[in-house]
């Protein structure tokens, strides 16, 4: 019987109810949500409350000749359903759609397919979804007719209508059906006629283009990162995407033990959408959200009309992301390389711009193929990187030791292209004269670079636990290194003690030469000279010695300063490095080696091609000693 009630009905009643009320809550929280008709939906809910207790245990044995009528009803049903001037939904009591006419298809711009079987409140727009739930269940309860402002997802816009629904009972049929009626703002509801199909052509292209446009650009942004930084490559996808085809763009990464954590989330930019995406990017996808099945299967998904708000999950308080987002369409698609599955791109939409379709999925498809390739070339040079920041570390001493009377610094900069390691070196040991100090650069970079820096720089050292003359010293690394394939310049200065400062001898294989700043200003090059270290059996190092007084400053440097270039391709030179020196002759030795990386930072505006060492030394005033 249409109202009766027994104990099974009344639970399945009663927690409907409390379905409808929460979802209620959630609405009125919503942006743009129609208090009014939520507020109308609780009176609506409160009226079905009372109707309920009141029919829990009552008894109608009557038929009210209910039969007669359900058969004239469905033969009408049959005659006029198909060809009404106006868009017809049939329902089932739970508000799914079991059956639409023409008009009812033509007015969504799908097919009767398509929309059979979905909940009707699935083609409506959020904040008027769950009143139009509650006023559904009044019809279905009391069979009184009600009337309802819904806004439905067109494919390419939005449709405001007013909708009637009425409750029939057809015969054969346990629960009682709901006609809905739709018609349009604006003008009738017969006047929704199909699109014309030049215009549908032109439109189809204008999408089919405007995706073409936004695939270009994204290959661009993507390829435009020399870093290869997996953030950086994420957030321009995300602002894109988010710009071009969706309201939401919502990008979940998984680390190397495979979980997923939410990276980004972009959406319209106003206070209200940066507190959402704020609160969404605290909630990481959980393995039964959309993202987490989408993840862990690799396999995409289109919901062109949501149904289920707990796709993407929800907050500790119990709102939807879906809710939050205003989601009514969503696809989500792994961000893979072809082999595995770094994460998930999910994109949601509002219906403003209709629901997604399978051009947009195709879209989204290719360029989340992009982004996962970016990712794995991001990847692959953090860990090379990691590897050569590692190996470079070894090549390089950890810490300068403290030589009495004498203050000493030194700079490495390594090339910002390439993860390679490079070659250049220093070092600062003691010898049986005092102490050594040594600057060279391995040509080439790699791995078979490493290994010569590593023979040049260990043999000079140990060399000269027993030979303080640079001379011999370079002489024996000379052998050592003439089987190798690459060659190595190098500056080799030799440390002695006198009663008023230093006696330096240097060595020099082919290197830039020294760079000798007195303690009033004068700055003069040592002469340098000699060939690099591997290359000829008759080896002979530039030799010369000088004498260095108290505030008198030694600089040895590696080719990667003199030959870094501008944006120009200008050269920075010698005669900068040496103006640089005179500008800031008197500060502390600290001083200048940060005004010489200033300096060639702002030259090349950041983009070092090689990599850069100084060493240097100056003496202590005696009052200091």
């Amino acid at each position: 019987m249409a109202d009766e009630l027994d104990l099974s009905d009344f639970r399945r009643e009663i927690g409907a109810l409390e379905s409808r009320l929460g979802e209620l809550q959630q609405a009125a929280a919503l942006p743009q949500s129609d208090l009014r008709a939520t507020l109308d939906a609780a009176l609506v809910e409160l009226e079905l409350a009372v109707t309920a207790l009141n029919a829990f245990g009552s008894i109608q044995t009557a038929e009210d000749g209910r039969s007669t009528a359900a058969e004239t009803e469905r033969r009408v049903l049959r005659t006029v359903f198909q060809d009404a001037p106006v868009p017809l939904f049939l329902l089932d009591r739970d508000g799914t759609i079991r059956r639409v006419n023409r008009q009812a298809a033509t007015m969504l711009e799908t097919s009767p397919g398509y929309v059979g079987g979905k909940p009707f409140t699935t083609f409506c727009d959020l904040p008027t979804r769950a009143a139009l739930r509650s006023q559904l269940a009044g019809v279905v309860r009391n069979g009184r007719r009600r009337r309802a402002n819904v806004r439905f997802l067109g494919k390419q816009s939005p449709i405001d209508a007013t909708v009637l629904l009425a409750r029939v009972w057809i015969k054969g049929e346990p629960d009682p059906l709901v006609v809905a009626v739709a018609a349009q703002h604006g003008g009738p509801a017969s006047d929704v006629q199909p699109m014309e199909e030049p215009r549908e052509a032109d439109d189809a292209v204008a999408r089919a283009v405007h995706r073409m446009d936004v695939l270009s650009t994204a290959t661009e942004l993507l390829l435009d990162e020399p870093a290869f930084s997996e953030a950086v490559a994420a957030r321009r996808c995300a602002r894109l995407l988010a710009t071009e085809l969706a309201e939401w763009a919502v990008i979940d990464l998984a680390g190397d033990e495979g979980v997923l954590r939410r990276h980004v989330v972009l959406g319209p930019d106003d206070e209200r959408s940066r507190e959402i995406a704020r609160a969404v990017e605290e909630i990481d996808p959980g393995p039964g959200t959309l993202p987490g099945i989408v993840h862990s299967s690799r396999q995409t998904a289109l919901h062109a009309h949501v149904d289920d708000l707990e796709l993407l999950g929800a907050t500790p308080d119990g709102m939807t992301v879906c809710g939050l987002l205003g989601a009514t369409s969503i696809v989500s698609v792994p961000i893979d390389d072809g082999e595995r599955s770094f994460g998930t791109l999910t994109l949601t939409g509002t219906g403003e711009h209709g629901p997604f379709d399978l051009m947009d999925l195709g879209v989204v498809q290719r360029l989340a193929r992009y982004l996962g390739l970016v990712i794995r070339s991001a990847r692959v040079y953090q860990r090379r990187a990691a590897v050569a920041d590692t190996l470079q570390a070894s090549l390089l001493p950890r810490e300068l030791p403290s030589i009495p009377g004498v203050a000493l610094d030194a700079r490495y900069l390594a090339a910002t292209r390439g993860v390679e390691v490079g070659g250049d070196f220093y070092d600062v040991f003691e010898n049986p004269s005092g102490w050594g100090l040594v600057l060279g650069d391995v040509c080439g970079k790699g791995e078979e670079a490493a290994a010569v820096t590593a023979t040049a720089r260990h043999g000079i050292r140990l060399l000269s636990r027993w030979d303080a003359k640079p001379a011999e010293v370079l002489g024996k690394v000379n052998e050592a290194l003439l089987d190798e394939d690459r060659f190595v310049t190098a500056v080799l200065a030799c440390i002695e003690t006198r009663d008023s400062g230093l006696t330096v001898t240097l060595g020099t294989a082919g290197h830039p030469p020294a760079i000798l700043i007195r303690h009033d200003g004068v700055i003069r090059s040592a002469s340098g000279g000699g060939v690099p270290l591997g290359l000829f059996d008759d080896f002979e190092p530039g030799v010369e010695s000088l004498d260095l007084d108290e505030g008198d400053t030694l600089i040895m440097h590696s080719d990667g300063v003199i030959d870094t270039f501008d944006l120009t391709r200008e050269r920075y030179g010698h005669e900068r490095l040496i103006e640089v020196l005179a500008r800031h002759s008197s500060r502390p030795l600290h001083d200048i080696l940060t005004a010489v990386e200033q300096s060639l930072m702002d030259f090349c505006d950041g983009d070092v091609r090689d990599d850069i060492s100084i060493l240097a030394l100056r003496v202590l005033p005696q009052t200091l000693n």
